[in-house]
């Protein structure tokens, strides 16, 4: 296999997009408006292109702090989250109205760290984001911050004068963990640094671009030093959120946010920023479906087997034949036919009862049986790998 180049960069399908504070606001607190728009306009190009982006924006904290009138950013925690809650609004309501003027519906999508953690809430936002896309909306996403207590809180210190030690709380880590569970192709982390540098540029003028690396290790971690002025991040979450991401098969893309065009002309291959390749750039999804622990098995008529493989389609109840073992919702199942043979492999909408009680059944009448609806198919098209067990 021949080594990634930046062209291939425009390959990518799936494309989660971080924007930073210092490139949604000039000083931590007043408005970029006009970058804002412009970044609005590239995704919707993306979008127009027939490919998924999905936006996670900070900048709810220094909205809130604008819009009440106070003259610096709060360092409290009560007094931050309080900015979160009134600007939160403001800046999905900037969000809604500019892609409204591109024709595009933006979808709000407030998150916390738990919720990824979580198999079934995960499995929930997975199912909730990748609904949005079919529906050709654009989720805008960002840390809950008027309830969650790991992306306010400032990063520790030993002493005064010490380097804060770094956190991952904030959104370059809630991205990542969103690309990651979504089988993301890439994941675009814009800042107003240029990638990384060999050396702190702030402080060392000889300090040069590190154009692309393969994954990320020892030698890029103690590169990473400093942290953005106006948000909680810093190089040193940037490189953590790209370690998850690569390490799950998910390409990553460092690059200055605040330069005109950045993200389409990274895109169309210009050395802008830095990529960091995953050095196993198989999706992520699938290969935890295809190494998790199977913890049950439904056997599947012969129509089921052939929807799956020749129209791939999603599961449904009457295809199902017998249910074995026992499982809860969200954990892998083996997917057989009569014989034994195993066909594939799939996350799991129902619990081990519940497949008993809707196998061989129509979708349609899963509410009468069960009293409550959660998904039409038992395993959906997204969840399934097949023939790679």
């Amino acid at each position: 296999m021949s080594p990634p180049r930046r062209e291939d960069l425009a390959a990518a399908r799936r494309i989660v997009v971080k924007l930073g504070t210092a490139v949604v606001t000039h000083d931590g607190l007043e408005l970029a408006l006009g970058r804002l728009h412009a970044v609005v306009e590239e995704l919707g190009r993306l979008h127009r292109s027939g490919r998924e982006p999905l936006l996670v924006s900070s900048g709810a904290v220094g909205m809130g702090t604008r819009a009440l009138g106070l003259r610096q950013r709060p360092t409290s925690l009560g007094l931050r989250q309080a900015c979160a809650a009134v600007g939160q609004g403001h800046l999905m309501a900037l969000y809604t109205q500019a892609f409204a003027q591109l024709g595009l519906v933006a979808a709000q999508v407030l998150l916390t760290q738990e919720d990824l953690a979580d198999r079934d809430r995960a499995l929930c936002l997975r199912t909730t984001l990748l609904r949005l896309l079919e529906l050709r909306a654009v989720p805008v996403l960002n840390e809950n911050d008027s309830v969650s207590v790991r992306e306010l809180v400032e990063h520790r210190r030993t002493k005064e004068d010490e380097t804060p030690e770094p956190a991952f709380g904030d959104n370059d880590g809630l991205s990542a963990r969103v690309a990651v569970a979504l089988d993301a192709d890439l994941l675009v982390l814009m800042t107003n640094v240029d990638g990384l540098f060999t050396a702190n540029p702030a402080i060392d003028p000889a300090a040069t671009r590190i154009p692309e690396r393969v994954g990320v290790d020892e030698e890029l971690d103690a590169l990473a030093s400093g942290r953005s002025r106006g948000g909680t991040g810093g190089m040193a979450s940037k490189l953590e959120a790209a370690r998850l991401a690569t390490e799950a098969g998910c390409t990553v893309l460092i690059v200055d946010g605040t330069r005109p065009e950045a993200l389409t002309r990274a895109l169309a291959g210009e050395d802008l920023g830095t990529v960091l390749w995953s050095p196993a750039p198989r999706r992520a999804r699938r290969q935890q479906i295809a190494i998790d622990r199977q913890q049950g098995a439904l056997v599947l008529n012969e129509g089921a087997i052939a929807a799956l493989v020749e129209r791939k389609a999603s599961l449904l109840p009457i295809g199902v034949v017998r249910v074995e073992g026992e499982f809860s919702r969200g954990e892998v199942v083996e997917l057989r036919d009569g014989s034994g043979r195993v066909h594939g492999r799939g996350i799991v909408n129902y619990d081990a009862d519940a497949c008993r009680a809707l196998a061989g059944r129509h979708s349609s009448e899963i509410d009468r049986i069960l009293g409550w609806r959660g998904y039409d198919a038992l395993v959906t098209r997204d969840n399934l790998v097949l023939g790679e067990v």
